[in-house]
């Protein structure tokens, strides 16, 4: 069935989702702060700052208010930084309708609050109907409709299932999951990791470090996420050890660019200057950090990259200490 729906975000995965959902013959309208993005993109037919050489469909809309691409939606899609969701979602929540689903597609943790995105909107509109969605999607291949598999959630599954049929597609097949928590943290807290395993990319170790990254801070996801309400299955599934897989190899990974930028010896903020865009795994490692104290996890690894980024360790410093922590049982996590 063809839906009216808004795009919060012009960045590479607002811009990517908004094709695809042209493509699968919805109304779709696309709203970013950067006017003169925002008509370059309506001039040119292409995101040329964060999506190069995808082209855009004609059906696209650009708006140029939140007004405009969020009233009288069906569905409004947010794609802005995860440290930004509350204060856009402020600007926009007089305009939209009370049945109007929010689906949410930024991955992090509120560091003031420590809440998850989707408290934060509950927070501000109880009454909503939000959706998160997520999983090994880098835009830059959704965009290019390659093979991509993802996972929705939400508190009534009949709402997840909207969301399954309106972005399923030949090239993006959605699954639906009822554990809103693990999905939420397994996306927010692998970007860590992926800060950690450029760490390791950086300073030249191999295969067999960045494996033991990946496997000893997936045990890190699951005992934090497990101690917030997370089921610990959905930590093996999509959004859990698929998006750690694609966010700790691929070069798209921001992420992991970003580590591998400060393993080379490169400060954390000129990393992230570095980089160009939101560097999630920077704000969620705070918020990862304060939460493991807060709930008494150990979490060695977030706790390692927290103290590189706040310039309390250097890289080779936190190797020595994680290599030589005491021995335990790998199965005691």
């Amino acid at each position: 069935m063809k839906k009216k729906i808004g795009v919060i975000g012009a960045g590479s995965f607002g811009t990517a989702l908004a094709i695809l959902l042209v493509e699968k013959g919805h109304e779709v309208k696309i709203w970013g702060r950067k006017k003169p993005l925002l008509e370059l993109m309506k001039e040119t037919r292409e995101n040329p700052h964060y999506l190069p050489g995808v082209q855009l469909p004609a059906e696209l809309e650009v708006a140029y208010s939140l007004e405009e691409a969020t009233e009288n939606m069906d569905m409004v899609v947010f794609s802005v930084p995860a440290q930004s969701f509350r204060s856009v979602f402020e600007e926009v929540r007089n305009y939209i309708k009370a049945d109007t689903i929010i689906v949410n597609v930024a991955k992090g943790i509120e560091k003031d609050s420590l809440l998850r995105l989707s408290q934060v909107a509950k927070e501000m509109m109880p009454e909503v109907s939000y959706v998160t969605l997520s999983g090994p999607s880098h835009a830059e291949e959704v965009g290019k409709m390659l093979p991509t598999t993802v996972a929705v959630a939400a508190e009534e599954e009949s709402i997840a299932k909207v969301v399954q049929q309106t972005f399923n597609h030949e090239r993006f097949r959605v699954y639906t999951n009822e554990d809103m928590a693990g999905v939420e943290l397994g996306g927010a807290l692998k970007n860590i990791i992926a800060l950690g395993a450029g760490i390791s990319d950086g300073m030249g170790f191999g295969d067999n470090a960045k494996a033991a990254i990946m496997t000893r801070g997936m045990t890190e996801i699951c005992r934090l996420g497990t101690a917030m309400g997370a089921r610990r299955e959905t930590f093996s599934g999509l959004t859990g050890i698929g998006d750690l897989i694609v966010t700790c190899t691929s070069m798209h990974s921001r992420n992991r660019r970003c580590g591998i930028l400060i393993g080379q010896g490169v400060k954390p903020e000129e990393a992230t200057k570095q980089i160009g865009m939101v560097v999630e795994g920077i704000s969620t490692v705070e918020a990862a950090f304060a939460l493991s104290k807060k709930f008494q996890i150990e979490m060695p690894i977030t706790e390692s990259i927290y103290r590189m980024i706040h310039g309390e360790m250097e890289p080779g410093e936190a190797v020595t200490r994680l290599m030589c922590r005491e021995t335990k049982n790998e199965m005691h996590i």
